[in-house]
């Protein structure tokens, strides 16, 4: 398999997207966090912010709402980081597992995932 450039937009695009800031204020939003939108979008809004409020609706990983919008992580996390200081989103981190206590799935449930890969 030959991986390919990402397509990422224009770099000029992107940065008018996040008003010229290359990081999010916190590191709050990892990968696998949960965002679940918490209004409605208003008139007025940047339409990036307005499209993640409407994917978000239902509780979205920060990953998936990259790969909709079609942009670098860094630059959604940027965007969250503004809808979450207006509370406009919460986010629900993953938890971690205390350590040495590992759980790890079931034989069924192995099973029926190599099934189902398998069905692919």
């Amino acid at each position: 398999m030959t991986r390919r450039p990402v397509e990422v937009g224009a770099p000029e695009r992107l940065y008018t997207v996040t008003g010229g800031r290359s990081r999010a204020a916190d590191d709050s939003f990892d990968l696998v966090t949960l965002i679940v939108a918490e209004c409605a979008p208003t008139p007025g809004m940047q339409s990036e912010h307005v499209r993640i409020l409407r994917l978000c609706r239902t509780p979205a990983a920060v990953v998936e709402i990259a790969a909709d919008l079609g942009m670098p992580v860094t630059v959604v996390r940027i965007l969250l980081g503004d809808l979450l200081a207006t509370g406009r989103i919460t986010a629900r981190h993953p938890r971690k597992a205390p350590p040495g206590d590992v759980c790890l799935p079931g034989s069924d449930l192995l099973e029926e995932v190599l099934h189902g890969l398998r069905n692919l």
